[in-house]
């Protein structure tokens, strides 16, 4: 089974909309200030962006994304989308454009409203912020969560990471005087999992369990079904999961009025089915096969990439188990042998 050790993967790519080819389930689920200029890393503390910059960033994007869709062209939002956001959105482009050349015929335009801006002030790059809105698609009522990043003041606003949440599983964010949201560091040591180690932790509890994480859809009722599937008679499955950490697969985090934080991290994982002697694994879809290479004959390893959103409690407070609130994932590769 082939595996990535570097903690890099290529853009390859699950929402409630285009995101739909991961077999997964998705469950309800940077920047200088105007006129700025940063050099050789700037200290002082600042906002990562003005409102009217996030909004513009968000409209961006959803012009972009929605001509991407539109022509199953990647290379219409590629500038626009970065991390594990880019890996789930371009392998669904690109099997949409091998099954579809001339386009999406599904194709209905994504519109955001009643958007809402998170932006944190800090020091240093890269700097970043969260979109909060409302969506014409997916469960009505639900808001989309998008984080924006960029490296530096030459680079545009790219999204990195999605979910999609209930209203009421929004939570609130603590905010300074003049309004500016409170980032959380990679190794924020009062919080009961530092951010940096979410992805290894998760990973090892769908693995092992255990009780770092509190039971729900994305935890105890994944492995569940983990479990159920690992032995089906004449298919077997073997998983292994892995954190997703570098670069724009940095996990970010915003301070919450109860003193935890909302953390976004991403990992991948690779699922491989083998069929057993004399049986034969069971024909992939459109979608899978465009993304498959080698020739499926006792086994096929399926590659994900995955973005989670957890509610980080802080350490010392009542309940130290991090709630897994959304994960949104996505076919990026297969492998047939």
């Amino acid at each position: 089974m082939s595996r990535d050790r570097t903690g890099h993967s290529p853009r390859r790519p699950r929402s409630p909309i285009r995101f739909a080819l991961a077999t997964g389930t998705v469950t309800v689920l940077s920047l200088a200030a105007n006129g700025c200029v940063v050099v050789h890393g700037e200290r002082k503390v600042v906002p990562a962006a003005t409102t009217a910059e996030a909004a513009r960033a968000l409209g961006d994007f959803t012009a972009a994304y929605n001509e991407a869709d539109r022509t199953y062209d990647r290379s219409k939002d590629a500038d626009r989308v970065s991390g594990p956001l880019a890996d789930i959105d371009g392998a669904k482009l690109k099997a949409g454009h091998t099954n579809n050349p001339g386009g999406n015929p599904a194709h209905s335009p994504l519109k955001f409203s009643d958007a809402e801006y998170a932006v944190p002030a800090k020091a240093g790059w890269p700097r970043w912020f969260v979109a909060d809105a409302a969506a014409n698609k997916g469960v009505p009522g639900s808001r989309w969560l998008l984080v924006f990043t960029r490296g530096s003041a030459d680079e545009v606003w790219q999204a990195s990471y999605l979910t999609v949440l209930g209203a009421g599983d929004v939570p609130k964010f603590t905010k300074d005087k003049d309004g500016w949201a409170q980032p959380v560091t990679a190794d924020d040591p009062a919080l009961a999992i530092e951010p940096e180690k979410l992805g290894r932790t998760y990973a090892t509890y769908l693995k092992a369990g255990g009780s770092t994480f509190a039971a729900g859809v994305h935890t105890s009722q994944w492995r569940a079904q983990r479990k159920k599937f690992a032995n089906k008679p004449g298919l077997a499955r073997q998983y292994i999961d892995e954190p997703l950490t570098a670069r724009a697969y940095a996990p970010v985090g915003l301070r919450t009025t109860d003193g935890g934080a909302l953390v976004f991290f991403a990992t991948q994982r690779f699922e491989k089915q083998t069929a057993a002697a004399g049986t034969a694994i069971p024909a992939p879809s459109a979608d899978v096969e465009a993304l498959t290479t080698g020739e499926v004959k006792q086994s096929l390893t399926l590659e994900f990439v995955s973005n989670q959103v957890v509610l980080d409690p802080a350490k010392g407070s009542g309940d130290q188990r991090v709630a897994v609130l959304g994960r949104i994932e996505g076919l990026t590769g297969a492998k047939g042998e």
